[in-house]
């Protein structure tokens, strides 16, 4: 049995869940989230707790038993709290700025890059540097942020370029001379 999959998963108060067939749908304060669900994986709602089940025991079935439980914990988490996450511009002259809903980036090309979120997600900037990708759906802000991340990403050589809050890049040395070539 699935260590996940087997878990229940509590229903915050403020949150209400449908499940209809092989699809369910979470709604919050923080918006409405739909998926559907395999066939293989049974899910079902008492006392105020969601499970999961799967039908058959093959390994592809198993494997989805966990991922469906994770994913409708996540739908969860995100119509009530919300998933986050934070970006930092490294690199002298980068800097971030709203523009409405957009973002416009300058990062070091002759044009400033202009981010437009889609549907749920909100980006803000937070002093110069700083950028905050939100939103209820945990793999649609991800997605956001690495398509962010991705307009610079990190070099590791002067380790300028767009990272993820706390992220560390490994700096590699540069080339060296040869000692004592003749020429």
């Amino acid at each position: 049995m699935s260590r996940v999959g087997k878990k229940p998963i509590e229903i915050p108060k403020g949150v209400e869940v449908k499940i209809a067939g092989s699809s369910i749908s979470v709604k919050g304060p923080k918006g409405t989230l739909n998926r559907n669900i395999d066939r293989e994986i049974k899910v079902a709602q008492k006392d105020g707790n969601i499970t999961v089940e799967r039908a058959g025991e093959t390994k592809v079935i198993r494997a989805k038993h966990g991922l469906y439980r994770a994913l409708i914990a996540n739908m969860i988490k995100g119509v009530s709290e919300g998933f986050e996450i934070g970006l930092e511009l490294v690199g002298v002259g980068y800097k971030a700025a709203k523009q409405g809903k957009n973002l416009s980036i300058q990062i070091g090309f002759s044009h400033p890059v202009v981010v437009e979120p889609p549907q749920g997600i909100e980006i803000g900037v937070e002093g110069a540097n700083k950028i905050k990708v939100a939103g209820s759906d945990k793999e649609l802000v991800g997605q956001v942020a690495a398509d962010i991340r991705s307009i610079r990403a990190p070099e590791p050589y002067k380790q300028k370029g767009i990272r993820y809050a706390g992220e560390r890049v490994r700096k590699k040395a540069g080339k060296v001379a040869k000692v004592g070539a003749a020429a």
